[in-house]
């Protein structure tokens, strides 16, 4: 067990809540191990973060056995570029943001075929400028923490029926949350093409969400 295994162990004893200078003593700690060799914390690293990365795998690949994949070429990259961390983020943060690129790696590995055209579910215009058809008015309020979650679920599920290069970029920006230049740079295009291709995706995802939102009562 590793001396950061150690320390949490301890305060789960003590039925504690880790502090802010406890976590950071513990990532300490952990990069400390881990730029050194140490073998049980690598061990650590894949026990306590491969979850998290297998999920965020899968919601870009939408098929197990590349996301697993993934998160194993990812795991072999951060070992190989431990020794170049930057210690001013998280390694969780590190560690999601190569889980992301060998997602999107294995994504562009595929053979593609071609996309359906997003254009029919954007919204028209009329020539002054309004919407052809706006659609209700959304309630945005959840009555209840069950509401929340199939709300979420319903979105999640409405993202999947997205062109992939759309999906992906909703994806990266609202769900995985990289900033516009992160996932620039992740996807391999400019910034304002990010821009262009998140607007027109969030247009797409609400056409999809418009059957299912219960219209605001007066």
């Amino acid at each position: 067990m590793s001396r950061s295994d150690e320390r949490r162990s301890e305060r789960s004893r003590a039925g504690k809540a880790p502090s802010r200078a406890s976590q950071e003593a513990d990532e300490k700690l952990l990069v400390d191990a881990l730029q050194s060799g140490n073998a049980q914390a690598f061990e650590e690293l894949v026990r306590t973060n491969s979850g998290r990365m297998l999920a965020v795998t899968r919601r870009i690949l939408r098929n197990e056995e590349d996301a697993r994949d993934a998160v194993q070429d990812a795991f072999l990259q951060a070992f190989q570029k431990i020794g170049s961390f930057q210690r001013g983020s998280l390694v969780s943060t590190w560690l999601h943001r190569i889980a992301v690129n060998a997602a999107l790696m294995k994504l562009r590995s595929r053979r593609r075929k071609p996309e359906e055209p997003l254009d029919p579910l954007l919204p028209s215009f009329l020539p002054d400028g309004h919407r052809v058809d706006p659609g209700p008015a959304w309630s945005t309020v959840a009555a209840d923490e069950i509401d929340r979650r199939r709300l979420l679920a319903l979105v999640r599920e409405q993202i999947e029926k997205l062109p992939e290069s759309y999906r992906t970029v909703i994806l990266l920006r609202d769900v995985e949350g990289l900033s516009t230049e992160e996932a620039a740079q992740a996807l391999g295009i400019g910034t304002d093409a990010v821009k262009m291709r998140l607007h027109r995706a969030r247009q797409g995802l609400r056409t999809l969400l418009d059957p299912h939102m219960r219209p605001v009562t007066a």
